[in-house]
């Protein structure tokens, strides 16, 4: 956020205050104070505000770094000048936009854009662009690309072009300082950390970022959305026809089956049946009643007489529920 008093006196500054309001009635809190030779940053702005403009040209510009959307508001320089009542003030608004996403994930073959923007209140014209790249923690730095604005074209070291050569584009707007790159037919090994270096003048502006690289065929998802019934070929439906015909021929025979079956078993029920009957006749013997029948001795001569003449008899049994008892 630049805060530059242009004179043509030579004057000194002695000191600079950067505040900050979030609204209309909100109390303003020091972002940074500059005061014989020394910046000091306040409260939870500490470690994120720097001086970077050039005092002894009456510049008294600020850098704001890692901005998080409660600074979003109204940011005030004021500038004292030795020797002088006024004190000169510059109102700055900052609008906090969503942040970009700092991680990316592509598939082998795809392109990807990886933005890189220097925002300022001031008109600092970047003097290089540099992107490098790196696929570990302890991995060796290489170089995407070199840009010096002053040539006109992207200038690559010849050691480095074998890795990136052909697929890297500078499409940023180099007048707003934007050096974003396209990266072009990733391939697997691309994956990494990508550093953009924007300098301007003896102010450098950083931004990294993770590309991850995944393979193609895991990017096919089926939804119960998006699914569709397939059309079957002509070997399924084959197939099914010779199904259906063989169950058709088949069942008859499955009939006679069962029929069978159950017929065996209404005989083998039967057999069994008997057989426990006559277990059970044999456990409780029948008592039967017999009646006496007394008969004489006959004669020689009346069995002479008689031969013609034969007795039969027929014994019947009698049940003991038919005997009356007296």
């Amino acid at each position: 956020m630049g805060c530059v008093f242009q004179s043509t006196e030579v004057k000194r500054v002695t000191k600079v205050d950067w505040t900050f309001s979030s609204g209309e009635h909100a109390k303003d809190d020091y972002v940074l104070y500059y005061y014989a030779n020394l910046s000091v940053p306040v409260g939870r702005f500490k470690n994120r505000a720097y001086l970077v403009g050039d005092i002894l040209r009456n510049d008294g510009s600020l850098l704001l770094q890692n901005v998080e959307e409660t600074d979003q508001g109204s940011f005030t320089c004021e500038i004292r000048l030795e020797m002088e009542s006024v004190v000169l003030k510059k109102a700055v608004v900052l609008h906090v936009l969503p942040e970009e996403p700092k991680e990316f994930t592509v598939y082998v073959g795809d392109s990807t854009y990886m933005g890189c923007v220097f925002q300022s209140t001031e008109e600092k014209h970047m003097t290089k662009v540099d992107w490098t790249f790196s696929s570990g923690e302890h991995a060796k730095e290489e170089i995407v690309l070199h840009y010096y604005p002053k040539l006109g074209v992207p200038v690559g070291y010849l050691q480095n072009w074998g890795r990136f050569q052909n697929r890297v584009t500078l499409v940023g707007d180099l007048a707003r300082n934007d050096g974003s790159i396209m990266l072009n037919g990733v391939k697997e090994f691309d994956g990494g950390s990508y550093t953009c270096s924007i300098h301007l003048g003896n102010l450098t502006f950083k931004k990294t970022i993770v590309l991850h690289v995944i393979q193609k065929e895991s990017q096919t998802l089926v939804t119960p959305a998006t699914h569709r019934p397939e059309i079957l070929g002509g070997n399924q439906l084959v197939i099914i026809v010779g199904i259906v015909c063989a169950t058709i021929l088949l069942l008859p025979v499955l009939v006679l089956i069962v029929k069978r079956t159950n017929r065996n078993k209404s005989s083998v029920t039967s057999t069994a049946l008997v057989k426990s009957l006559e277990d059970t006749k044999k456990a409780h013997p029948e008592k039967h009643v017999y009646s006496s029948i007394t008969t004489r001795e006959v004669t020689e001569e009346e069995k002479s007489s008689e031969k013609s003449e034969a007795t039969y008899m027929t014994m019947h049994p009698v049940w003991p529920s038919q005997v009356n008892t007296k």
